[in-house]
């Protein structure tokens, strides 16, 4: 029997397969979403019963040409490059320019039944009509609508008439209370947020600096807030997998296709984020395939991507870091995309990778799930615009949308230090235009563009929504993963970015520790902790899927134990990256951090606890989420030694030759044997010597013969931890 998607109908009618989806359900068409299979009988059935689609789609965008022009991109270059020039003449020149269309966007709305998009905001005008001074009351106001009664969050600088609108008081009780405080302020005279917080202090009412993450919160509602304005943009994409499954040559097929398509080689330098055009539409490709660069930005902050490709090799199937990666993707949110890769291989099985995916979550289409995979070869350049259609596909769906016509707000990609060009920024606009001569502010860093150029090392006159540029301008390096936005002059750029600095500094002093075994029971009993998360790592599979059922059992109606990530395998710097980024706790069961991870997790102050037998880790959360953790012996490492050769000694065993790394083997000292991250035995040391004297300690750098008690399967570098039990009390 002959079947169609839906996503192949609404291409041929040309609508949108979120509208088709919704226009088949009324007819008492099953249809779930866009990959739904119909049958040539269901088809002509809704042709049928669906009035000449076609000619209500030539409609729609006859009525829409006005709008198109009123939000057209000269018009909007016009706008700001003159916004910024002090001439008047050509200023008035251009305002009634920009006001002849608005007609236009007026009559839209009356377009409403015969288009497929209902715009349901009916007071937009009003809004666009508010002038600069009123819009910024209503931010505030926004701003302050969830917590009216808790705290009031305000710029670092603000009129006297803005805050007595946020506080809820008049001018001039404000002015009034001012000068009996010996300050003499009008109604449009700008005070710090310290003036302000005494004199809201007055009042009796709380007050609070707003962070980087509110300014962008309120600058992106600022874009978003007028549904007229908003146009579609390329979708983010950001590949992920295992080592060698092909994401580089996945990669590196994409690019060399579309260039065989453009300019052939016209890709000449990386910068971290490129382009692709496929039929007339753009995708943008972050170029960080590997998912601990993902995690890296996350934990910044930065949510850059809107679809996550996950690379799998058909003759390898799903493995550890595919896990991690799938992982990773659920943690920011975003749709996944499977490319089965190496599909010219023999020994190449699509099912059985769709199968393995089954057990985390991700159900292919093919078995009646929602996950789209797509069958790649990037050898053979077999299947990539299937599967850059998919990733079109589920951008439609998603309805990603920008506001061109405003100032540019993104993030900072990566960046660097050139010796003959000074700071180089890769940065991707999420919403608005970004120009040259744009004041631009990233964290405590700001700066004026001098030039931007495209992944092909060409000069931009501008980049819209999604669009990644290399820039120059910077008075430093910015950091990787930091939100950017413009910002009106050098001035406030320069009092916004001074502001940061300082409070930088009070935070080092009073930095807030990450959340601990210890005083678990303590944030419970504040409120301040709703959800535990835990990142358990074991020695072999059965231990893990049986910790991981033995802790979910714990959670309850006050508090949920969430376990984020469990893998096989030693404690590495990505589990505590993933951990940082999630406030997570890393249980370890038979297993240790690596060195990396021992570093990071000092420096992120992460929580790492390490057991050998399996309830006395399921007895250390019960009672930490009971509050019942009495004194109890903590472990010190006080060394490690690398195995570089073995000797068999007559009638004593296996004696292993060894150089300290790190720290002093001492002879009275525990010790366990190290392999791959895996604990072999934990036991005592039965001699230490120093060629032929024994020692009591040896100091890292030295070499020494170790003996184990009642272990001698050692081999080549192997690790010897030895450590210490210290009686500590818990506060």
């Amino acid at each position: 029997m002959v079947t169609i998607r839906v996503h192949e109908l609404s291409k041929e009618l040309n609508i949108p397969s979120k509208i088709l989806v919704e226009e088949l359900e009324k007819l008492g068409i099953p249809a779930k979403n866009h990959m739904s299979a119909l049958s040539e009988q269901q088809v002509k059935y809704f042709k049928n019963n669906y009035p000449h689609p076609q000619e209500k789609n030539k409609t729609e965008t006859k009525e829409a040409k006005p709008v198109k022009i009123a939000a057209s991109d000269a018009d909007t270059q016009k706008k700001r490059d003159n916004s910024d020039k002090k001439n008047t003449a050509d200023n008035n020149n251009i305002k009634t320019k920009d006001k002849k269309p608005k007609p236009a966007v007026k009559t839209a709305p009356g377009a409403q039944n015969t288009t497929f998009k209902n715009i349901k905001r009916p007071n937009n005008a009003k809004i666009v009509k508010k002038s600069k001074g009123s819009y910024k009351k209503e931010k505030l106001k926004r701003l302050n609508k969830e917590g009216a009664e808790q705290n009031i969050i305000i710029p670092q600088m603000i009129s006297v008439g803005q805050l007595a609108d946020a506080i809820g008081k008049s001018s001039v009780e404000l002015i009034k209370k001012l000068m009996s405080l010996g300050f003499m302020a009008t109604i449009n005279q700008e005070i710090d947020f310290d003036t302000a917080y005494i004199l809201c202090q007055e009042f009796g009412i709380e007050i609070s600096m707003e962070e980087d993450e509110d300014v962008v919160e309120r600058i992106l509602y600022e874009h978003y807030e007028n549904e007229d304005e908003l146009t579609s943009r390329p979708p983010i994409v950001t590949v992920m997998g295992h080592v060698d499954h092909g994401k580089t040559s996945l990669l590196d097929a994409i690019r060399n296709t579309n260039v065989i398509q453009g300019e052939a080689g016209s890709i000449t330098q990386h910068i971290g984020a490129y382009m692709v055009n496929l039929n007339g539409q753009d995708i943008t490709f972050i170029d960080t395939p590997g998912h601990a660069a993902f995690t890296q930005m996350r934990s910044r902050g930065a949510k850059v991507t809107d679809i996550a490709i996950l690379v799998v090799a058909a003759d390898d199937g799903v493995k550890p870091q595919t896990i991690e990666a799938i992982n990773h993707a659920k943690a920011a949110e975003v749709p996944i995309i499977v490319a089965i890769n190496k599909m010219d291989k023999q020994t190449a099985n699509a099912d059985k990778v769709m199968q393995e995916l089954t057990e985390y979550g991700l159900v292919s289409e093919n078995y009646g799930g929602d996950t789209i995979c797509v069958p790649v070869s990037a050898l053979k350049n077999e299947g990539i615009e299937d599967l850059l259609e998919m990733i079109l596909l589920v951008a439609e769906v998603e309805e990603l949308k920008a506001n061109k016509n405003k100032a540019a707000v993104g993030t900072v990609i990566e960046a660097q230090l050139d010796s003959q060009r000074g700071t180089i920024a890769t940065m991707l606009v999420e919403s608005g235009t970004l120009l040259p001569g744009d004041i631009v502010v990233s964290g405590s860093i700001f700066g004026k563009i001098k030039a931007m150029n495209n992944e092909s090392g060409k000069k931009v006159e501008k980049a819209g929504p999604s669009c990644p540029v290399e820039v120059l301008g910077f008075s430093e390096v910015p950091n990787a993963g930091d939100k950017f936005y413009v910002v009106a002059n050098e001035k406030e750029a320069r009092k916004i970015t001074q502001s940061r600095i300082d409070k930088q500094k009070t935070d080092a002093q009073k930095k807030s520790v990450p959340i601990s075994l210890d005083d678990l029971f303590s944030k419970i009993q504040q409120g301040n902790l709703k959800e535990i998360n835990i990142l358990l790592k074991a020695d072999v599979n059965g231990s893990l899927e049986a910790i991981k059922a033995s802790l979910l059992k714990l959670s309850d109606e006050n508090v949920k134990i969430n376990i984020i990530h469990g893998a096989v395998g030693g404690i590495t710097e990505t589990d505590v990256t993933l951990a940082a980024a999630s406030n997570a706790i890393i249980l370890g069961f038979n297993v240790r951090p690596d060195t990396n991870a021992k570093k990071l997790s000092a420096k992120e102050n992460i929580d790492i606890r390490t057991y050998r037998i399996i309830y006395e880790l399921i007895e250390d959360i019960q009672a930490a989420m009971e509050g019942m953790l009495d004194p109890e012996f903590k472990e010190v490492v006080t060394g490690s030694a690398e195995v570089r050769q073995m000797f068999k000694v007559p009638n004593i065993g296996v004696i292993a030759g060894c150089y300290i790394t790190d720290g002093s083997i001492n002879r009275n000292d525990k010790v366990r044997v190290i392999r791959d991250g895996i604990v072999l035995a934990e036991s005592s040391i039965s001699s230490l010597k120093r060629f032929k004297d024994d020692a009591k300690e040896v100091a890292s750098g030295y070499e020494c013969g170790i003996g184990v008690d009642k272990f001698n399967d050692f081999k080549e570098k192997d690790v010897i931890e030895g450590f210490k039990m210290v009686e500590i009390e818990r506060v």
